[in-house]
């Protein structure tokens, strides 16, 4: 079983509080289960976008835990907001949370650059 939203955002602040960075909720979504995003914020003033991975990389056993996978990675700060508004037109519910680090560490959990072949996927 997953973990709410709410409580997912609010356990992934205290772990950057912890580490002496810098986050805030930018769009509270829904607490059940509303997608969450990660918006990372360099020093140099460039951003990144992490969003939930599609549900192809997950396992058949799902362990409950978010995948994420980056969408646009050291790019101009209005490239980021324009594809958060895209998103957001498309998904009201997802919560887009700022983290100012320079790396995300053991933040949060990246999906492989590969499916899982499963018979359905060639490689």
């Amino acid at each position: 079983m997953r973990l709410r939203s709410d409580i997912f955002v609010s356990a992934l602040m205290r772990r950057v509080f912890a580490r002496g960075d810098f986050a805030a909720v930018e769009v509270k979504g829904a607490e059940e289960a509303g997608a969450v995003f990660v918006r990372q914020m360099f020093r140099d003033g460039r951003e990144s976008l992490h969003a939930p991975a599609p549900q192809s990389f997950f396992e058949a056993d799902e362990t409950g835990m978010r995948l994420f996978e980056t969408r646009l990675a050291g790019v101009e700060a209005q490239v980021v907001a324009k594809a958060i508004a895209r998103e957001r037109r498309f998904d009201g519910d997802l919560w887009v949370i700022s983290i100012e680090t320079d790396t995300l560490g053991d933040l949060i959990d990246f999906a492989a650059a590969v499916p899982k072949d499963d018979g359905f996927f060639r490689r």
